[in-house]
């Protein structure tokens, strides 16, 4: 018995012990309050793209081809209408001197030296100067038309706005409801291959980016483009969409807004002439191919409907008769 008491008694006095050594420890001291904690920001959306800078009419190189013969009455009908409202951003291309016309042209009149004969090699020549001499300008956009166009500068202006010039843009109308194709010949006349692409008609107006006709340089600069065409036996217009589409690999655009005097341009909505980016008409052989407008000038004043069409456009032109509010816009 006294042997359990004494067991008893050491394990109480181990027990006092241990609680005596606790006690003695430091208490924790109480920790600081630490700064509040914010909860996390709500995520951020990515930051939006900025917008691309505004397209200014003095970015776009219109290039209107033309011939020692048409200076009279067909570029003087372009002068007074379109291209008054379009004169920074207008050359014309001819291949005779007229110093009435750089008078009129302000400087932009540039003389190819090519032949005024309508061949292949001199269309191809003038397209050749018109390359250059875009290249050479530094603008965004080259746009080439013919003398028998009406240009609407703001629909252009509108249109080129909707692409980035330093993309691979060729924008334009096709005469043909199919590619063409072109035979590719080596020094010889050795056949190497046929190629197929889509080009834009000429007679309706084109534009190229800025991007895509650098690419184009070594098949069409100093020269070059001139030799192109005469390896495809192929006119300045499907040249150029050769080189685009045969050799570059990239895409005709096709737009509806570009009109030649190949279509039937009766048959053009009266209400969205306005909206159009080029106009023609049928000329001699066929005067009765012109658009469906109204407007203050009969048909004998106006057999190509260009005045009427500027006059809707453009009524503060001071030679525009005034409109009635509210006057029809088809005849």
């Amino acid at each position: 018995m006294s042997r359990a008491r004494g067991a008893l008694c050491r394990a109480c006095l181990a027990l006092a012990a241990a609680l005596a050594a606790l006690l003695l420890l430091p208490l924790p001291l109480p920790r600081a309050p630490g700064p509040a904690r914010t909860p996390a920001p709500a995520p951020r959306a990515p930051p939006s793209r900025p917008a691309a800078p505004s397209l200014r009419p003095d970015d776009v190189f219109i290039a209107v081809k033309t011939t020692r013969k048409n200076h009279g009455p067909r570029l003087r009908l372009l002068l007074h209408t379109w291209i008054s409202r379009a004169r920074r951003q207008t050359f014309i291309f001819t291949d005779g001197d007229d110093p009435e016309l750089e008078l009129q042209g302000g400087g932009r009149v540039i003389n190819t030296n090519c032949s005024a004969v309508r061949t292949r090699q001199a269309l191809c020549c003038k397209m050749s100067v018109e390359y250059d001499k875009f290249i050479e300008s530094g603008r965004k956009w080259f746009c080439h038309v013919d003398d028998d166009n009406y240009v609407n500068p703001r629909s252009l202006l509108h249109l080129l706005s909707s692409f980035s010039p330093s993309q691979d843009i060729y924008l334009g109308r096709p005469s043909l409801d199919h590619p063409i194709e072109a035979t590719e010949r080596v020094q010889g006349g050795r056949t190497v291959t046929t190629v197929k692409f889509w080009f834009a008609t000429g007679g309706a107006g084109f534009c190229l980016s800025r991007g895509l006709a650098l690419k184009m340089s070594p098949w069409a600069s100093l020269g070059s483009f001139m030799s192109t065409a005469e390896q495809v036996r192929l006119p300045d217009d499907c040249t150029v969409g050769y080189i685009v589409e045969g050799l570059l690999g990239a895409r005709l655009l096709h737009s509806p807004l570009f009109h030649s005097h190949l279509e039937n341009l009766q048959r053009l909505p009266p209400d969205t002439l306005l909206q159009q980016v080029t106009l023609s008409y049928g000329g001699p052989e066929n005067p009765h191919n012109v658009v469906n407008v109204a407007g203050g000038f009969s048909v004998q004043q106006d057999p190509t409907r260009f005045k009427s069409v500027h006059c809707l456009l453009y009524p503060d032109t001071d030679w525009c008769p005034r409109q009635k509010q509210g006057a029809p816009i088809s005849r």
